[in-house]
């Protein structure tokens, strides 16, 4: 929900899909930093200390955006508008903490489960963030339009307390192994082990590949306000749509129990995430040769919406199929004593991808047109994953009964 209102209102102030993207470009420098330190971290200290530390820094900075925006309002109640850099500072702090949070969240999984339920739990962490990502660009859409961006974010803040309690309740658990030191020989060290691991490799690249040139939402302001329609909600509908594959594919996922290869599994899925990116872009395309639309909702192009809806659905779906397997493989095949660091630079690759997608979508947008990074990026997914494959033959024949990195 403050994902979607955060670039809502960067529109608002700006008018920009360019600035939209800086909001995740911004952070990417100091997310790869956060990422790879934090790895360190969690194969360091205590792991839920690692996540409670965090946790707290993004409540913090998530009321500083509650103040920003209410100040926001104030100011333009007197004819003029905040700055949009602190936006840009605050979403940045919520990324470095977030990124921090990931890699120690991920390396806690194979530590209180057994291996053969690992891939069940990947699937039970989409469901997860299917319900959060469909409930909360809906809801932030609906609240933008009608009650503002201050209580927006507030709602967000409520919500954000109950997380604790799924940390708190966590045991203590240590990393395995020799005892180490947060230094940059521990971070060289897990570097050094990413070069022995032709398989986790590969998925990392597939991965970055998918983020980079199919990445929608940086697009979705605009698309509310000059192609689709119907402003805020519309962008509300569209991430949500997006989710809702997320979260039905995950219900539906216990056939990955019995599914061994995981590199064509990953490859194939990618390949239809780029194709589903390409015909949002068609959509777009056709619909602004026609006109395009007004941003209220009354004048939206239903036709066009449902249209969008539903590849969004389907890039979601396949999407999550991708990700069951990159973070199950993964999680089987690396030690314990390198976990948080592959981790660390498993949350830079799908956080690190989608900042360099706003910045694919952005520039081109701005320059092109706002159909073209979807469709070029789409098809771009499909040629490039399946060059990946044919050049990566261990990778393809990857088997899950013998995980090896």
């Amino acid at each position: 929900m403050t994902v979607l209102a955060v670039g809502l209102q960067v529109y608002e102030i700006t008018q920009s899909t360019l600035a939209v993207g800086l909001v995740g470009g911004i952070a990417l420098v100091p997310m790869i930093v956060a990422g790879l330190w934090g790895g360190v971290l969690a194969d360091v200290f205590d792991r839920r200390r690692v996540l409670i530390t965090s946790a707290t820094v993004t409540w913090a900075a998530t009321a500083g955006l509650l103040i920003l925006s209410a100040a926001d309002v104030a100011v333009r109640a007197s004819g003029g508008r905040v700055e949009v850099w602190p936006f840009y500072a605050l979403t940045t702090v919520i990324t470095v903490a977030g990124t921090v949070s990931g890699s120690a969240h991920m390396a806690v999984t194979p530590r209180i489960l057994p291996p053969e339920l690992v891939s069940r739990a990947a699937a039970l962490s989409g469901i997860g963030a299917g319900v959060q990502l469909t409930l909360g660009p809906a809801l932030g859409g609906v609240l933008v339009a009608t009650v503002g961006f201050p209580i927006t974010f507030g709602v967000d803040l409520v919500l954000f307390a109950f997380g604790f309690l799924g940390i708190f309740m966590l045991p203590r658990i240590a990393p395995e192994g020799e005892p180490r030191r947060a230094s940059i020989r521990t971070l060289l060290d897990g570097l050094a082990f990413l070069k022995q691991a032709p398989n986790i490799r590969a998925g990392f690249v597939i991965d970055l590949i998918a983020m980079t040139f199919g990445r929608p939402y940086a697009l979705l302001p605009a698309v509310g306000a000059v192609a689709i329609g119907g402003g805020p909600v519309t962008v509300g509908i569209l991430t949500a749509a997006f989710a809702v594959g997320t979260f039905t594919t995950s219900l539906l996922s216990g056939p990955v129990a019995h599914v061994h290869r995981y590199g064509v599994a990953i490859g194939r899925s990618v390949m239809v995430y780029g194709a589903c990116i390409a015909g949002f872009g068609a959509v777009l395309a056709v619909t602004l040769l026609q006109g395009g639309a007004a941003p209220a909702f009354t004048d939206v192009n239903p036709v066009a919406l449902v249209a969008a809806a539903v590849l969004l659905v389907g890039a979601g779906a396949s999407d999550e199929v991708s990700a069951i397997f990159r973070s199950t493989m993964l999680m089987t095949a690396v030690p314990d004593e390198m976990l948080g660091r592959m981790q660390g630079v498993f949350v830079v690759v799908v956080a690190g991808g989608p900042r360099l997608g706003d910045l694919w979508v952005g520039v081109l947008a701005t320059s092109l047109a706002l159909w073209f990074p979807p469709l070029a990026g789409g098809l771009l997914i499909v040629a490039l994953v399946a060059v990946l494959l044919r050049l990566q033959p261990g990778f393809r024949g990857y088997d899950a009964s013998d995980p090896r990195p």
